[in-house]
């Protein structure tokens, strides 16, 4: 009995296992596609010449530049917004915020199991570096933190430029995780 019913689910198994397969690979196309989409709008708004002090604020979905930790490999397009439909694509500036170009504190968020995965190996000191239309911005880590989704205090408005990145936590936790990981950045200056 234990044979027939191995023989039976076989095949479905197969079937699965290809379905799941073919779905990871149909989302990195996707996301892949979107990235080249939105690096070569910026590479556009370059050559047009933006001015540098930049807009206050900007539409949801609307590229912002690059996020690169060279350190962990990290490397993925910025975009506002932190809705599912952003956060399934790129980094996502919160727009509550300020637009990096601008003084305060400004939060980019990205998912665990994708694009800030390679966050989980970050160290004091590394440099994150943000190339935008309105300038290339680097920053140094000064906090790594463990905090319970309530704790805004993270994205309050600081008196020194900062970059908080945010992301769920623990990174290999399953379903929706209990806490999230933040690392704070200060501005420094752009070698």
């Amino acid at each position: 009995m234990t044979c027939l019913v191995r023989r039976a689910l076989e095949p479905l198994l197969i079937v699965c296992g290809t379905a799941i397969l073919l779905w990871v690979g149909v989302d990195s196309l996707r996301t892949s596609s979107y990235r080249r989409h939105v690096e070569a709008t910026l590479r556009h708004a370059s050559i047009r010449g933006i001015e540098r002090t930049g807009p206050t604020s900007l539409e949801a979905g609307e590229p912002i530049g690059t996020l690169e930790v060279l350190r962990l490999g990290l490397s993925g397009v910025v975009v506002e917004g932190d809705d599912t439909s952003v956060l399934d694509r790129a980094i996502g500036h919160l727009p509550d915020t300020p637009l990096p170009w601008h003084a305060g504190n400004s939060a980019l968020a990205a998912h665990r199991d994708a694009l800030f995965r390679p966050l989980k190996g970050i160290r004091f000191g590394d440099l994150l570096r943000l190339r935008t239309p309105h300038g290339t911005f680097d920053y140094r880590v000064r906090d790594i933190l463990i905090v319970k989704p309530e704790a805004v205090w993270v994205i309050e408005t600081t008196t020194v430029s900062m970059l908080t990145l945010i992301s769920c936590y623990p990174f290999t936790y399953l379903g929706h995780a209990p806490e999230r990981f933040i690392v704070r950045a200060e501005r420094v200056p752009t070698t």
